[in-house]
């Protein structure tokens, strides 16, 4: 009964937050199909939207980055969130403080993490501008200014910010581990490292695939990051998908192919995100049953 009350309760909350949710989704994906401009205009053209998207050259720039970005990204950040994870759970002395200041940076918003890192990176007064005052003139790290590096600089960012949340699930993970069958491998003579790397990996699935799907997200929510560090730039070389809507719907006033662009991030997460986590679903469950 009190099951029933509750679901109630929280029904007209429900409807509003679904049926926003919903009808924003289903706008923004008509509006794709016609010839928007400036402001909605319901004629349809069916996939020119779509045809001018993927003919620009900004777009294919924007999802180049964002494959480098985002298979960089995820990788830094599940293999230093384990190696993270691993040195913590060896029952190192000020263990607490070590989870705090690794997971720290997670707490701070985008737009201040891109906003001190561009500081960092700056080569008026940042690392490079430190490293020449004490003497090493001929030091050079200005990768915001780099066309070539630009999108690296974000990537570093980004892992610094994203390696803390991953510690923590893997951490979480290992926490779980049968203590005696770490022992029984011990007594038979596995090493430590072939323990870690080769036995508990698969154990740890569901939290590696939980990791996956936050990271994937993040790489697809990339723009605060972005604009906060370069905007962008130089030119167009830190350009991402997130960026390139939002530049199209505001600055340029082409809501076409903005909300074309949208409906092409949203495919994408879904394509990605979706087995993810069906897999951890799947995972789980054998888990629980072999328990």
């Amino acid at each position: 009964m009190n099951k029933w009350i509750a679901r109630l309760a929280l029904a007209p909350a429900a409807i509003v937050a679904f049926g926003v949710f919903i009808g924003c989704l289903a706008y923004t994906l008509a509006l794709s199909f016609t010839s928007s401009r400036m402001l909605p205009r319901f004629e349809w053209v069916g996939f020119e939207q779509y045809e001018k998207l993927f003919a620009s050259s900004r777009w294919q720039v924007s999802v180049e980055n964002l494959f480098l970005f985002g298979t960089v990204y995820i990788v830094a950040c599940l293999l230093l969130g384990y190696v993270l994870a691993v040195l913590i759970d060896q029952k190192v002395r000020g263990e607490t403080l070590l989870r705090t200041i690794y997971l720290s940076p997670h707490a701070l918003s985008l737009v201040v993490t891109g906003l001190v890192w561009s500081w960092f990176l700056n080569p008026q007064f940042g690392l490079q501008a430190f490293v020449q005052e004490l003497g090493f003139e001929n030091f050079r790290f200005a990768w915001l200014s780099d066309p070539k590096m630009a999108i690296h600089a974000v990537t570093l960012t980004a892992v610094w910010r994203g390696t803390g949340i991953v510690m923590i699930l893997m951490l979480a993970g290992l926490r779980g581990v049968d203590a005696e069958m770490i022992k029984s491998l011990r007594v038979d003579g596995v090493p430590k490292w072939r323990i870690y790397t080769q036995v508990i990996p698969p154990i740890l699935t569901p939290m590696i695939l939980t990791s996956l799907v936050l990271l994937a997200a993040g790489v697809i929510n990339s723009y605060d990051l972005v604009v906060a560090l370069t905007r962008g730039g130089p030119g167009i070389s830190t350009q991402v998908p997130a960026l390139f809507v939002m530049e199209h719907f505001f600055a340029r006033g082409d809501v076409g192919v903005a909300t074309a662009g949208a409906a092409i991030m949203l495919l994408s997460l879904i394509v990605v995100a979706g087995p993810l986590i069906l897999w951890r679903r799947i995972a789980s469950r054998r888990q629980e049953a072999a328990q």
